[in-house]
């Protein structure tokens, strides 16, 4: 058995679910924005309006089978990513160490100085918010835990931090271990 996939799901109040199961689809509204979901087929979501819960399962006949149980916890996952976001949200915090690099917004675009010989512009996902402080701090919020992760993961990608000096684009509390550079003439 799956033991993520078996777990029950808790919506808090002010979600609302659309459960298709024709469509083998589910949609969740909140007041961060909505998301919808489309499952493997073989995965059954029922959601219970009374006690406010959604549980997943496979047949027993698919118990045996890795990959159905796989798909059991991923469906699992999805739909708990899902109604977390669109209750709380996510947030990935990102900080650009160097001297003059800088961030800016220009409208729904990112545009990013740090230390190339040209500007990096980075057009924001749909659903995905950005905020910038004191033009070095960068805070991605949305409710789509992937597309949050993701342009998080671009905008750190175009300046890796790297070792010697420490500079790049750095996750909140990410850590860079230092190396010694090489010594001449000793």
């Amino acid at each position: 058995m799956s033991r993520i996939g078996k777990k029950p799901i808790n919506v808090p109040s002010g979600v609302n679910i659309k459960l298709d199961d024709r469509a083998r689809s589910i949609g969740v509204s909140g007041p961060k924005g909505d998301l919808k979901f489309e499952w493997v087929e073989g995965v059954s979501v029922n959601f219970d309006e009374g006690d406010k819960k959604i549980q997943c399962s496979i047949p027993e006949s698919d118990m045996g089978r890795r990959d159905q149980r796989a798909h059991w916890g991923t469906t699992r996952a999805r739909i708990q990513n899902m109604v977390t976001g669109v209750s709380e949200g996510f947030v990935k915090k990102l900080n650009i160490v160097g001297v003059g690099w800088n961030a800016k917004l220009q409208g729904k675009n990112v545009q990013l100085n740090i230390g190339y010989c040209h500007p990096i512009d980075l057009q924001t996902p749909e659903g995905v918010q950005v905020e910038i402080e004191n033009n070095n701090r960068l805070t991605i919020t949305g409710a789509d835990k992937h597309a949050v992760g993701q342009f998080a993961a671009v905008i750190r990608d175009k300046r890796r931090p790297e070792p010697y000096n420490g500079k790049g684009i750095l996750y909140d509390g990410e850590v860079i271990i230092r190396k010694q550079g090489k010594v001449f003439g000793a």
